[in-house]
């Protein structure tokens, strides 16, 4: 079976949405453009992750280029995305492992989300793909403002899920919540 690669260039839409109510909720990426949509499953550690480090990499681009990348220190308000997921919700893969880059030269960001493999049970037995039958693989290139827009809605998608602190109404962090109105109060 030979690999599928869904490429978007600068898409008319990328974000992170979820389906179900939160504790149930199965979170997923999702490019469109020109009526093609592409959806792929993964898990809410990985949007996170994802998300933060999105904000890195573009900060320490705009660092690099001495502030003159186009890259907005935030997210333009104007162009945030609140809107749910496009249907039909069709999943082309769980995702494994993911990647992204800046790329100087074409000033994008580059994100990859590849499709996940199972181990085998053979520790001798490595499994090396080529380019033609590797995973299935979603690769989006998006501008700098486009890339602040897709970090800012998923980190608020992974916060929504979370119960707000009865103290400061921040989201509770599942690993402890150090409350700033509560004296220090550990949650």
């Amino acid at each position: 079976m030979s690999r599928q690669v869904h490429f978007y260039d600068q898409p008319e839409r990328f974000v992170a949405g979820t389906v179900g109510q939160p504790g149930a909720r199965a979170f997923y990426l999702q490019a469109s453009s020109r009526g093609r949509i592409t959806s792929v499953l993964l898990e809410k550690a990985q949007v996170a992750a994802l998300a933060e480090r999105i904000e890195e990499v573009l900060d320490e681009a705009l660092r690099r280029s001495g502030g003159e990348a186009p890259i907005p220190a935030a997210a333009p308000v104007d162009l945030l995305d609140t809107a749910p997921l496009d249907l039909p919700l069709e999943q082309e893969f769980r995702v494994g492992t993911m990647a992204l880059a800046w790329d100087a030269r074409e000033l994008c960001l580059v994100v990859e989300a590849q499709a996940y493999v199972e181990e085998s049970e053979d520790e001798d037995e490595v499994e090396v793909f080529d380019d033609e039958n590797g995973p299935d693989l979603l690769r989006v290139r998006l501008s700098g403002a486009m890339a602040r827009v897709f970090a800012k809605r998923a980190l608020d998608l992974v916060a929504a899920g979370r119960k707000p602190c009865p103290f400061c109404n921040l989201p509770l962090d599942p690993e402890g919540h150090l409350c700033p109105r509560a004296n220090g109060y550990r949650r």
